[in-house]
């Protein structure tokens, strides 16, 4: 028996166990009124499934319950938004959730039917039990973005709605699917609650308060597992929806690479490196006054020991020119997306799939270029990353430690083709071993 075969019939088994305490307890209590049968409930659901009205009513109320929770979606992404950069702003909006959260959903909806009448009750009911989850849960998602694979994203110009697609959706999709999970059906309990304690008319709140009212027990369960299955339904095919939704935004960012930008057209494009530290790195002594000048199309290599401000220095050199092309001392891949497309979504406008495609082959022989970097060995990630630096817009090449875990023919076969592809670009370029920089042909050193 295969799993999807055992998993079928792990569900059957655990549906006829319940089906069998439902009739179990149906013949015990033996009063229809109170708890009807299964069979008198399927009699009650089949008249409501042929009845047309039952879907126009179901239809109706769904689509409110939809539309607040499409309303506290984009109410809690702009509040979120707001709040993860200003520190006061989310002090002073936090409380306030927390205390809607917290709020009974019959004290909230008696309220909003003082202030709204039964028709908006329930689209309201829904967006304010809804607007926490979402806000909170935003919250999270966005304080917890890779702040260094941003870093990287805007340093090569990948900005605005790019940005979102590439980066911060990504990130803040496995929170948002959490909320979703959470969120919608309760949006549906809500919904449902406000339409019958307000009583709204032609709503499935109004029809449950009907079969209360007439002692119709049977039809009072048949509206229930109604009400069950299309909010499992409406949560199946929002979360499906949301899934998709992260392949689809990254496809958009890697297709329109480079757009609003341009960098290796010619030698107008060369940047000039002029940088004077001062005291902006107090933590790294060894850069205590540094004036940095690389002339453009020029040449410059920073060496020192571990610790003493390499990386600073190239990470304050960067911010003088983004965009720029930057490979960086620490790995900032994304690691579920291909090396091609890692490459791709960085890369110059007039640079296409099959150029970068080519050059990958060359940097890293044998690589498949549709494979996941997280397949990837140290080595062949540190060179789609130097693809990516090379590819990119911009009028300096800035390589952090880029021959870090290469053997000395993979390095010098590397180091050719940054010769070969700077297009007379200015390069800095940090090291700690000197034959890095001979493998670059770079005469010009500086020494922390």
């Amino acid at each position: 028996m295969t799993e999807r075969a055992k998993a079928v019939a792990a569900v059957g088994a655990v549906a006829a166990f319940w089906l069998a305490v439902w009739i179990f307890a149906a013949a015990l209590v033996a009063q229809p009124l109170i708890l009807p049968g299964p069979g008198a409930v399927a009699l009650a659901l089949l008249r409501l499934v042929c009845d047309g009205g039952t879907w126009a009513i179901l239809a109706g109320s769904g689509a409110r319950i939809l539309g607040g929770l499409a309303l506290a979606a984009v109410c809690g992404g702009v509040l979120a938004g707001i709040s993860s950069r200003s520190r006061a702003f989310a002090r002073l909006v936090a409380p306030a959730l927390s205390f809607v959260k917290a709020t009974p959903v019959a004290c909230v909806v008696v309220l909003l039917l003082i202030w709204l009448g039964s028709a908006r009750v329930s689209i309201a009911a829904v967006f304010l039990m809804a607007l926490p989850g979402v806000y909170f849960s935003l919250v999270e998602g966005l304080a917890q973005v890779n702040k260094p694979l941003e870093q990287m994203f805007r340093l090569h110009g990948v900005r605005g709605w790019r940005l979102f697609c590439a980066h911060t959706w990504r990130e803040v999709l496995p929170f948002v699917l959490s909320c979703a999970q959470a969120v919608i059906g309760m949006s549906w309990k809500a919904g449902v609650a406000a339409e019958l304690i307000g009583m709204a008319v032609g709503t499935v709140g109004e029809c449950i308060y009907q079969a209360k009212l007439l002692i119709e027990t049977a039809d009072l369960l048949a509206w229930t597992v109604l009400v069950v299955a299309a909010s499992w339904t409406c949560e199946r095919v929002l979360v499906w929806l949301l899934r998709a939704s992260g392949p689809v935004a990254w496809r958009a960012a890697v297709r329109s690479h480079g757009r609003g930008l341009h960098g290796r057209a010619g030698a107008a494009d060369v940047a000039e490196l002029a940088l004077a530290v001062g005291d902006r790195a107090p933590w790294a002594p060894a850069l205590d006054g540094l004036v940095l000048n690389v002339p453009a199309g020029g040449r410059a290599c920073v060496m020192g020991a571990s610790g003493a401000g390499k990386t600073t220095l190239l990470a304050l050199a960067a911010g003088e020119c983004a965009p720029c092309s930057m490979m960086f001392q620490d790995a900032r891949l994304v690691e579920d997306a291909s090396a091609l497309d890692n490459v791709l979504v960085c890369a110059d406008a007039r640079v296409d799939a099959s150029s970068a495609a080519a050059l990958l082959r060359l940097l890293v022989p044998g690589i498949d270029v549709h494979a996941c970097t997280a397949e990837l060995s140290g080595g062949q990630r540190r060179r789609v990353e130097i693809a990516r630096a090379l590819l990119c817009p911009g009028g300096a090449v800035i390589l952090d430690e880029p021959f870090t875990g290469l053997d000395v023919a993979a390095r010098d076969a590397t180091a050719e083709v940054v010769l070969d592809l700077l297009d007379g670009r200015t390069l800095l370029f940090a090291t700690h071993d000197a034959s890095d920089a001979q493998a670059l042909d770079i005469s010009d050193i500086i020494t922390l």
